[in-house]
C-alpha cells in the first residue's frame, strides 16, 4: 500500500478502459471539488497512465491494470462514478490535509 501526504499531491489521474464517459464525468466533478487547489486533474486510459501523477483512481475491475501500469503510485479504487465514499474521502483529505493511503 502506497502512501501520499495531502499537500504532496499535484496530480490525480482517472484512469478508465472503456470510454462510455462516466470516468470523464467523474474527471470533471473532481476539478470542480478541488478547484482553487493546487490540484490537476486528468484522465487517461489505464494502460498509459503518466509517470507524474500523485494519485490514481480507477474503477475497481481496472485495479490491478493500474498497478500494473503506475507500481508504487497510490491508487484509490472505486465502484461507482458519482459519490464514491473512497472518492469523497480523498478529496475530503485533500482539502483538510492528511495522508491518502491507498
Amino acid at each position: 500500500m502506497a502512501s501520499i501526504e495531502s499537500k504532496d499531491i499535484h496530480k490525480i489521474v482517472v484512469a478508465c478502459d472503456a470510454g462510455m464517459g462516466s470516468s470523464v464525468m467523474l474527471a470533471g466533478q473532481l476539478r470542480k471539488q478541488l478547484k482553487g487547489s493546487s490540484v490537476t486533474v486528468e484522465h487517461t486510459p489505464v494502460d498509459r497512465i503518466p509517470a507524474d501523477a500523485d494519485v490514481v483512481l480507477c474503477h475497481v475491475a481496472l485495479a490491478d491494470r493500474a498497478r500494473a501500469t503506475a507500481p508504487g503510485k497510490p491508487l484509490v479504487p472505486f465502484q461507482i462514478f458519482i459519490g464514491d465514499p473512497a472518492v469523497n474521502k480523498l478529496v475530503a483529505t485533500i482539502k483538510s490535509g492528511g495522508t491518502v493511503n491507498a
